[in-house]
């Protein structure tokens, strides 16, 4: 059998990619803070008072991991649960001063690392890529609970 393009395979490009990101995350943002750390301070901040599960939804997290770092983001003393008024079994995560903070640092940096990650692209590109991905991304969520199975290949 002979081997295979892996040029073709879009989960191998996908995971170069990420070892790219996570490189440059590390190096010109934060070894402290992730990126999904950073995406759930991003979405308290474009919406103050959500629960966990909408948190975890909006950044596209799954429960357990969403518990996590809801849970090293409140060791670090970057976000509050606040008992939901309305109904007591639930909690609404705000973020704290220190966590606004680290955010407003943490944004301008991610902007310069993203003008690094992109830079072999033009603009035109950048826009396409982006819609591409996004696409792709979008109907994945979509294969987490499948109404329908999805056909294997015959």
């Amino acid at each position: 059998m002979a081997a295979v393009d892996l040029a073709t395979h879009p989960g191998h490009l996908a995971r170069r990619l990420q070892q790219a990101h996570y490189l440059l995350w590390n190096t010109m943002v934060s070894e402290e803070i992730t990126s999904p750390q950073f995406a759930v301070l991003n979405a308290l901040v474009a919406e103050p008072g959500l629960d966990q599960r909408t948190v975890g939804e909006r950044v596209g997290l799954d429960r357990s991991t969403i518990a996590e770092v809801i849970s090293r983001l409140g060791r670090r003393g970057l976000l509050d649960k606040v008992r939901d008024p309305g109904d007591g079994r639930r909690f609404l995560l705000r973020l704290t001063d220190e966590g606004l903070r680290v955010h407003r640092k943490l944004t301008v940096r991610t902007a310069r690392m993203n003008q690094v990650f992109l830079a072999p692209l033009s603009a035109g590109e950048q826009a396409v890529f982006f819609d591409l991905i996004q696409r792709v991304a979008d109907a994945a969520e979509g294969l987490r609970n499948p109404a329908e199975p999805v056909a294997a290949p015959r």
